[in-house]
């Protein structure tokens, strides 16, 4: 078992065991995210794209395939329940997005980064400002297929939190990764938690001891801010 060499104030013999224990999981967990990121990467190449996708963008119009910038082969684009017949967005996706925009930066070092969803551009662009989000590339998909045919959109028109990874080689573009977990059987406690990995509200939340709880979700507004 692992053990810390590390004390802190006023622990009991009870609080370190049991914390070596953990420590001990910990160190089995963080061995388990690297072999479930090495299997991703080792995927073959996925689907070829059925067509360039022409997205609305404040600008203009884009192609998906203007989205790849150059030296930069991979582009994360994020499914954003806010369809046009929706009255507010889905707060779970606008509670991820909130700190997507913080780390989009970052990550738009080593990759290109879009979100999308089916309502007008204004409007998605008007939600924006009132966020006050400031990095995130954001596309309307009302004019094209693409929710439909890489599941941000149900059957039904119901909109979906997909997020596709897509590779650019050798001139043509294709699929390399959706979030499946979100399509997996449910299980007791679990929810899909397809995101989790790149959320960090759930993973800040899971290190208190009152955890992320079975019932909360964040919301678009709390009184008092």
């Amino acid at each position: 078992m692992a053990a810390s060499t590390h004390r802190f104030p006023g622990e009991s013999r009870a609080y370190r065991t049991a914390r070596n224990k953990l420590l001990d999981a910990e160190l089995k967990l963080r061995k388990q995210v690297e072999q479930v990121a090495a299997l991703r990467r080792k995927l073959p190449p996925g689907g070829r794209v059925p067509q360039d996708y022409e997205f609305e963008e404040g600008a203009g119009k884009i192609r998906l395939s203007q989205l790849f910038e150059r030296g930069k082969p991979t582009l994360i684009l994020y499914s954003y329940m806010y369809g046009p017949k929706m009255e507010k967005p889905c707060p779970m996706c606008t509670s991820f997005l909130d700190g997507l925009d913080g780390v989009a930066p970052h990550i738009m070092q080593r990759a290109n980064l879009a979100v999308v969803a089916k309502s007008p551009i204004a409007r998605i662009q008007e939600l924006s400002h009132s966020r006050g989000w400031r990095n995130l590339r954001l596309l309307s998909s009302a004019g094209n297929t693409y929710n439909r045919e890489y599941h941000g959109e149900s059957p039904d028109g119901s909109q979906m939190p997909s997020l596709n990874v897509f590779v650019r080689r050798d001139r043509a573009i294709r699929h390399f990764f959706h979030t499946e977990v979100m399509f997996a059987k449910p299980e007791k406690g679990q929810n899909a938690r397809h995101i989790d990995m790149a959320w960090p509200l759930w993973n800040i939340l899971d290190f208190t001891p009152e955890g992320r709880g079975k019932d909360w979700c964040p919301k678009l507004e709390y009184s008092g801010r």
